[in-house]
């Protein structure tokens, strides 16, 4: 990743109601999650929960896919990864320790 995509995702991430959707969206895992189910979840308006996945997704954190007429989004790993590989680069003085675990798609 390239410092101006760890910026967007760092400002993405910036917000609490984002940060929560994010969130879910990992603990969903690879199933991912409708709006709807997402709405109901967490208690958003669906207005507010569209502003916050479209920034999410203009991240480049969520993906988006289209099954019949619902739209399922994901935490997009890879991405998450590499914003986890930028903050943690020079962890520990370079040593490998526990914090540089990458996380892969859920079954963590």
């Amino acid at each position: 990743m390239n410092e101006n995509d760890i910026i967007k995702a760092l400002s993405a991430l910036a917000h609490p109601v984002r940060l929560k959707v994010f969130r879910a969206l990992v603990v969903a895992g690879e199933p991912g999650m409708t709006p709807g189910v997402l709405q109901e979840g967490l208690e958003i308006p669906a207005t507010t929960l569209s502003f916050h996945l479209k920034e999410l997704a203009n991240a480049g954190l969520v993906n988006i896919e289209r099954s019949s007429r619902n739209l399922v989004y994901r935490a997009a790993y890879e991405q998450m990864n590499g914003l986890l590989d930028y903050l943690t680069e020079n962890c520990c003085s370079g040593n490998e320790c526990e914090i540089t675990q990458k996380v892969e798609s859920c079954g963590c």
